[in-house]
């Protein structure tokens, strides 16, 4: 149990909308094969949670990918060219985002019990501030609306540094770290919460690791179910995890 949270600062993509976390891996897929370069969503998947820049980058100097780069383009991976392709994106995912902004089942009934406990309620996204603009009025719309969002291009240096959770404890009013609790589904989501001192909450189920959707989950077995979650947590631990839940719908479970 955690004890003694005044703020919970969520992640937006496969913690808080977009069950799956499919927003962003099909507009990497869609950026890259712009350029003639064909990845995979699962290639796409591995760097999900750093700001976007920087999963570009780790992408883009993957053997394979990179390889593919040169020869559809004439050269070896440059930073311009990974500023190129984050131009191309961002529209792409703002676009892509906007439609992939469902609730994730049973959030706000989550957020309705903070409300009742006096718990604020932040943000910090891997999302640029102009994928955000298109999110925001969609995750509005359906009753949630935190009270910050903190993006990866407001900051100088993002996820899995501590700015973005120093910047919600400004934004919020509310410290010591301990009082606030990081929720994330992936590595440097949560990474970002340790580095800041937070306690960290690991999304499993509905996250990027796992990746499928709730239609997807519920045709599953209890086994194979039980395989996914236990994979997502080992990850998530590994990244500093204290807890790790299904969905932010069993949030309220931890709390004393």
């Amino acid at each position: 149990m955690i004890s003694d949270i005044r703020a919970v600062v969520f992640d937006w993509a496969g913690t808080m909308v977009d069950f799956g976390s499919f927003a962003p891996m099909q507009s990497f897929v869609a950026a890259f094969e712009a350029f003639g370069v064909s990845v995979t969503l699962q290639e796409a998947r591995g760097p999900m949670g750093l700001p976007k820049r920087d999963h570009i980058d780790v992408m883009i100097n993957q053997p394979r990918i990179a390889a593919a780069w040169e020869q559809s383009n004439g050269n070896a991976p440059t930073d311009k060219d990974i500023d190129t392709i984050l131009a191309r994106f961002e529209p792409i995912n703002a676009e892509v985002a906007a439609r992939h902004a469902d609730l994730i089942p049973g959030a706000l009934d989550m957020l309705h019990d903070l409300d009742r406990r006096g718990i604020k309620v932040g943000s910090t996204t891997g999302y640029t501030r102009l994928i955000m603009r298109s999110v925001l009025p969609v995750a509005a719309s359906q009753g949630y609306s935190p009270l910050n969002c903190v993006c990866s291009d407001d900051l100088l240096v993002g996820r899995p540094g501590p700015l973005g959770m120093y910047q919600s404890m400004v934004d919020l009013g509310v410290f010591p770290p301990s009082a606030v609790i990081k929720v994330d589904d992936t590595a440097p989501g949560i990474a970002e919460g340790v580095a800041a001192g937070c306690p960290t909450v690991g999304i499993a189920l509905s996250g990027n690791h796992v990746g499928l959707t709730v239609a997807e989950l519920a045709a599953l077995s209890e086994d194979q179910v039980e395989q996914h979650r236990a994979s997502a947590t080992a990850m998530l631990e590994a990244a500093g995890a204290d807890f790790v839940i299904d969905t932010v719908a069993d949030l309220p479970k931890l709390l004393s």
